[in-house]
């Protein structure tokens, strides 16, 4: 899932500065790692990654059970390979993949809940259908005529199969030249299309802009065309080839992108005359059942419960084993080791490993939908963990507070303490850490929808890292966090074991702070979370894909 880190100006600033902010947890004392030495955390999160919030800190309740030294301990880098290797074996044995609605993700399931039934959880899955997709070739598009031309081009995830030989129609309302800033509502509309001829094939050409792909291709559907090519917007960002996005549900027509350049060739060839394009794709698109698993502490206040999620399944096209095998890893052996070691949650805990992420985040959606009104008003917190060990690594850090967000938006009240929980912890050790948003490219998204408080890791995906990110993090400049994302090459081999280690911990730090927390998130002590700040309506992405 790639989840884009927020911008980090102003993130490198002096150590100790005095700014109010919001307690970790309502409760006494100063957090964990804090106390009358420790500098205040300033602005956005990162302050050379040593600060820490003042005077504020997980309201724990006392004794043994609160101290997070143990657990930390018992959460090692040896115990989460060992289940990364028996991911990566289990992709091995089943083609590669782990991909949900296939062998190698019911194999992980089956993994994670012995794991789990072991350790003394109870143990459940959640079976739900979902439409599962995969590309079986490369995708081709060709003018015919008047000019033989080929041009790059990639299948939009849910495309339809199969080849179609037509005339390129675009919508009446294409934007060329491209503005600055986006402003392109191409195929946004029905009344965009021409008509398409009921007696010959006829492909759309549609612009990137405004509304999501799957309202852009429903429409063309419904104009009647046999065929869509869909090129990027043209403002800066988007003029590259039009791939890796989602229309978000199956279509029956193919559908690909191309970029910005090859879009405008197209139309001005429509323009200047008849032009007869070969559109050409290959998939598979049928709807198929996958599992989430579930497993539930022994103890803990069912009233309160902490869904604490990592989706388990792979891409089709590797073994996943940082996306995400690594939180899965180390959500997995958190949970092991809190059961050894006898940790009494206050709170209910309900360790959640969901499917068809990849797909659109359809385990978490699924989950929450299900949810009876009585039932969502127990859920207490989502923590969610989604790539923790990338080789070029972040320490990233939802941004609940909304701190660094362009409009202020936060996450849902209770979102902005999770927040803290991880940057005190970090600060503490003299780590740095920085914000990333809550962008919808992960399962924390539903949560979020229904206004449940949420927060989580991020080691960071195909983003480029910078070089003011260097100087907070080390690594490399100008390379990716993950040169693997979403590749064959996402293997065992493509493991930062330093991520694991210092994000591993963050996690089972906070995991275990909420779970024995005795004190609510807000002023006085209460746990229950009004409607969110955020839309995710208005979010460009639902899962690891862009949607519009």
């Amino acid at each position: 899932m790639r989840k884009r880190a927020m911008a980090l100006s102003a993130l490198i600033v002096a150590a100790v500065v005095m700014v109010p902010t919001a307690p970790a947890l309502a409760g006494e004392g100063p957090g964990k790692g804090g106390g009358a030495n420790s500098g205040s955390h300033h602005g956005g999160k990162g302050g050379g990654g040593n600060g820490n919030h003042h005077g504020h800190g997980p309201g724990r309740g006392g004794g043994a059970n609160d101290d997070t030294s143990r657990l930390l301990k018992a959460v090692t880098v040896n115990g989460i390979l060992q289940h990364e290797r028996a991911l990566q074996r289990i992709a091995n044995n089943n083609g590669g993949t782990r991909a949900s609605g296939t062998p190698g993700y019911d194999a992980s399931a089956a993994y994670v809940s012995e794991q789990l039934t072991k350790a003394g959880y109870s143990v459940s899955t959640q079976e739900f259908e979902f439409s599962y997709f995969e590309e079986t070739g490369p995708a081709a598009l060709s003018q015919v005529s008047p000019t033989p031309t080929d041009y790059e081009t990639a299948t939009l995830e849910y495309s339809g199969s199969g080849e179609v030989t037509g005339a390129v129609i675009p919508t009446t309302n294409v934007v060329i030249p491209a503005t600055e800033e986006p402003s392109s509502a191409s195929g946004c509309l029905a009344e965009d299309f021409v008509p398409a001829s009921e007696t010959e094939p006829q492909v759309a050409l549609i612009q990137r802009g405004t509304c999501t792909f799957g309202e852009k291709i429903a429409n063309a559907v419904a104009a009647g065309y046999d065929a869509v090519v869909v090129f990027n917007e043209g403002n800066p960002g988007r003029t590259e080839l039009l791939t890796g996005v989602t229309i978000g549900g199956p279509v029956e027509v193919p559908v690909v992108g191309v970029s910005y350049a090859d879009g405008v060739a197209l139309y001005d060839a429509s323009v200047a005359g008849p032009t007869t394009v070969t559109v050409t794709t290959s998939t598979v698109s049928e709807v198929r059942t996958t599992v989430n698993v579930l497993a539930d502490s022994p103890r803990g206040d069912a009233n309160k419960t902490i869904v604490v999620g990592a989706h388990l399944d792979s891409v089709t096209a590797g073994p996943g084993i940082n996306d995400n095998g690594s939180g899965t890893a180390v959500t997995l052996e958190t949970a092991i080791q809190m059961s050894k070691l006898g940790v009494k949650p206050v709170q209910k805990l309900r360790f959640a490993f969901w499917g068809a992420e990849e797909s659109g985040l359809l385990g978490s959606t699924h989950y929450v939908a299900n949810l009876t009104d009585a039932e969502l008003a127990t859920i207490y917190a989502n923590l969610n963990f989604d790539m923790l060990g990338s080789t070029n690594y972040a320490r990233f850090v939802y941004d609940g507070d909304g701190s660094a967000d362009p409009d202020g938006l936060a996450g849902p009240p209770g979102s902005a303490q999770i927040e803290t929980i991880f940057t005190d912890y970090f600060a503490g050790k003299g780590l740095a850490s920085a914000p990333t948003a809550f962008d919808g490219r992960s399962d924390y998204g539903p949560f979020i929808a229904v206004g449940i408080p949420a927060g989580g890791l991020f080691s960071g995906a195909e983003g480029i890292k910078t070089a003011e990110e260097v100087a907070l993090f080390g690594g490399t400049e100008g390379a990716p966090y993950d040169p693997c994302y979403h590749l064959a090459c996402d293997t065992v081999n493509n493991l930062s074991t330093a991520a694991l280690n210092e994000l591993g911990d963050a996690a089972a730090h906070a995991i275990m702070t909420l779970g024995v927390s005795k004190t609510g998130f807000f002023e006085d002590g209460s746990r229950v979370a009004p409607l969110p700040q955020i839309d995710v309506n208005n979010l460009d992405y639902w899962g690891s894909k862009p949607i519009r």
